[in-house]
Parts: structure tokens; C-alpha cells; sequence
């Protein structure tokens, strides 16, 4: 990772930036805060016809406003119970689409859209790789160099905008790490996810070839992992192909650079915003793993996920045709008073319990003890190294921004410097 050293900051907040127009199809937009409207719609009932967007006040572009299937009927979740139930109920809601479009053309190859015993099958091949158990192999291996070799940039500068500096490129160089890719390369992919049409097929190009070599000569990486696992079709035994093997990137690419980072950046400003909680950390780095477990409930970065009614059912006493799509609101869910108390404040003293800020059910987070290891690293790497780190009072005023992907404008901070 030493080429590291060659991260421009300006290229970084280009890829990364969620007031950019590549966020702008994804509600970048959006500045004001959902919660409150989150709480009157679960207020008046669990369930609302319509798209979490409209309902809560977004009415620009978006991927998710209905699309890409606006002929279908849309329902909105927005109590932890009722959430629960739908990613309980496999036989009911699935995450296989049910109509045409740019998600079912995935459906065969990404593990996301897979259902029922596929699913398990195929998350089994991997599933090793991502228990807690295996957190050092990811700390020692990629993210304890990437977190200190980001850090040795701007430690002697005394004030950095950690959001661009720091937490957008911890995720993606580790993820992209662990498939035998170097910085530039990951930069690359990046740059092709953000131009429609292009992340595939670049990832291809850069892939492929470590998936050749791999199979050739495994060495202790997720691509040696893949191209060694077996999975069992139509009782023939077989080794993943290249699509398969590519799907999975693509899986793994998207939930551990395109969440991790913003999540790393809400929680620093969840600390550094509430400093009596950062001294506290600071103090006792025992409290870090309930501070961003807090963080996760409060405010996730994916505030939705929706599934695929493929029978007729009835949710929190509103009527779902078969074919509707049914958008689970977690953030709604994290802050539901019926199940946390304050849900509003943010409290790492509260009792540890299950969230949703990774999701549930089957489909729960694959990456999220990864995750996990990115954040605890990345902050205690920083308490470590950057003294006195506080919010900077001069810079610009950081806002949570976006409807569907949430993240910060910024997360600027100065420190001492010896």
C-alpha cells in the first residue's frame, strides 16, 4: 500500500463526493432531515402505500422512485416489527424482482437477487471468509496498513477533511485489496461505477486476469478463495465461473466501498458532534464498539431495502397484491420507540441489541463483521495518532446529505501537532 502516498485528494472527493451528480440519481440531493416525517408515518401505521422517497418529502430523480418498475404497486415499512416479518418470510418476499428491468438482467449473476436454497449455497462459499473469527486475517492483511498509511498524509498537517482524506478510500482499497488489486486499479473501478454502464466491464478487464492467475496459483485472497470453492447445480459438483466469480466482486465491491465509508463518516461526526461520548472513547476505547453499534441504529447509511411480494399478503393491516414492491424502512425501523427508548438521541451507553443497520434476515450484510473492523480500526487509529482531534469550528458547517445513500458533506477536523 505504499503507493498510498499518491492519492490525490481532489480525485477522491470527485469519486466520492454525495453532492456530485453521480448521487443525484440516487436522492443526493436531499438536505433535510427524514426522521421526523419517518416517525409521523409510523405513527399513523406500519405500512403506506407508495415510495419512501415521496413520503417523506423527496419528489426529484431517483432510482428508487418507483423505478424501475412503475407499474407495479409500491408499499412502504417503516416499524422494526413489521420490517422483521418481511425479512423473516421468505416464501412470501423475495429479492428476486418480479418484472423486467435493470435488477432482474443481474438476478442470475449477483448474489443479492438470489432466494431460498440458491442463496444459502452460494453465501456458504464465502460465508468463512466474513466471521467474526476472520476479522484479524482482514485487519492484519489490508485494513491496518491502509488506516495508517492514509494517516502518515495528513499527520503532520494538523487539520484534514476526514470524510475525502480518510474514510472513502479505507473501504475500497481494503475490498479491493483482498481480489489482488493495487490503488490505481481500485481507483478505476471506482471511476466506472459512477459512469452507468461501465463498472462491469472494467471490472472485468482488471479482474479476469487475477481470476487466471489465481486458478493457477492460489495465494490467501478473496479471488483464491472463489476460484478453489465448489457449488453443486443440478447434482453436478462445479467450480464457480468467471461470472459467478465476477458477480461476487461485483457484490462485494458495492456493499463494502459504497456504505462502509459514509457509515465511517457519520459515526466520527456522531462522536465528534457529541465530544463528552469522544472523550469518553478516547478514554476507554472499550466503549468504541458500543459507540459505533449506536451509530449503525441512529443514523444508517442505507436508510432502505425493498423485496418482492410474490403471493398475496396482508402487512400491518394494509392488503400487498402479489407483484408489489416492499420497501423496508430501516431508519424508520432503528428509531421505532416501541422497541428503543430516547430512539431520537444518539447513546452508546444504551443495552446492545440487534439493529438494523446491516440489514436481516437471510440477506443480512455479508461484510458486516468487516465493516465493523474498518470502523474500530480506522477510530482508534485516529485517537491514537491525532491529539486533541475535535471538530474544526472554521470549516464549513458538515450535513448529513441523501435520500437512499446518506453520508456526510464533510468531515473536517483539526488536532496538535508536536
Amino acid at each position: 500500500m505504499s503507493d498510498i502516498v499518491t492519492l490525490d485528494p481532489r480525485r477522491i472527493r470527485e469519486l466520492f463526493d454525495l453532492r456530485s451528480d453521480v448521487y443525484a440519481s440516487r436522492g443526493g440531493s436531499f438536505e433535510k432531515n427524514p426522521y421526523p416525517d419517518f416517525h409521523r408515518l409510523r405513527e399513523t401505521g406500519p405500512v403506506h402505500p407508495g415510495v419512501l422517497g415521496p413520503l417523506v418529502g423527496y419528489h426529484g430523480e431517483g432510482f428508487f422512485q418507483g423505478l424501475p418498475f412503475p407499474e407495479l404497486p409500491h408499499f412502504s415499512v417503516f416499524d422494526y416489527a413489521t420490517c422483521q416479518d418481511v425479512l423473516r418470510d421468505g416464501h412470501t418476499f423475495v429479492s428476486r424482482p418480479t418484472a423486467p428491468g435493470p435488477e432482474l438482467d443481474m438476478a442470475d449473476s449477483v448474489m443479492l437477487y438470489f432466494d431460498g436454497d440458491r442463496h444459502r449455497r452460494y453465501r456458504a462459499l464465502v460465508q468463512g471468509s466474513f466471521v467474526p473469527k476472520r476479522g484479524a486475517w482482514w485487519t492484519e492483511r489490508w485494513i491496518r496498513t491502509t488506516v495508517h498509511a492514509l494517516i502518515d498524509t495528513f499527520q503532520g498537517n494538523g487539520r484534514a477533511d476526514l470524510n475525502v482524506e480518510f474514510c472513502a478510500a479505507i473501504p475500497l482499497l481494503t475490498i479491493c485489496g483482498s481480489f489482488g488489486v493495487g490503488v490505481e486499479d481500485a481507483l478505476r473501478i471506482r471511476e466506472a461505477a459512477t459512469s452507468a454502464g461501465r463498472d462491469r466491464a472494467v471490472l472485468a478487464e482488471i479482474l479476469l486476469p487475477i481470476i487466471s492467475a489465481r486458478r493457477g496459483q492460489p495465494q490467501d485472497d478473496i479471488i483464491s478463495v472463489l476460484v478453489q470453492a465448489e457449488i453443486t447445480e443440478d447434482g453436478v459438483r462445479q467450480a464457480l465461473s468467471d461470472t459467478d466469480i465476477l458477480g461476487f466482486a461485483l457484490l462485494l465491491l458495492a456493499a463494502g466501498s459504497g456504505t462502509t465509508w459514509k457509515q465511517m463518516g457519520i459515526t466520527l461526526l456522531a462522536l465528534l458532534t457529541h465530544p463528552h461520548w469522544l472523550e469518553a472513547v478516547r478514554a476507554d476505547r472499550a466503549l468504541l464498539r458500543p459507540a459505533i453499534e449506536e451509530s449503525l441504529r441512529w443514523l444508517p447509511t442505507d436508510p432502505m431495502f425493498s423485496r418482492y411480494a410474490v403471493r398475496d399478503t396482508e402487512l400491518g393491516g394494509v392488503a400487498i397484491p402479489a407483484g408489489s414492491v416492499v420497501h423496508l424502512c430501516f431508519a424508520a425501523a432503528n428509531r421505532d420507540p416501541a422497541r428503543w427508548e430516547r430512539p431520537d438521541e444518539f447513546d452508546p451507553s444504551r443495552p446492545l441489541g440487534a439493529h438494523l443497520g446491516f440489514g436481516g434476515g437471510p440477506h443480512i450484510c455479508l461484510g458486516m463483521h468487516v465493516a465493523r473492523a474498518e470502523l474500530h480500526t480506522a477510530i482508534d487509529a485516529l485517537l491514537d495518532r491525532l491529539p486533541g482531534l475535535r471538530l474544526d469550528e472554521a470549516a464549513e458547517q458538515p450535513r448529513i446529505v441523501g435520500m437512499y445513500e446518506r453520508g456526510p458533506t464533510s468531515v473536517p477536523v483539526v488536532w496538535e501537532t508536536r
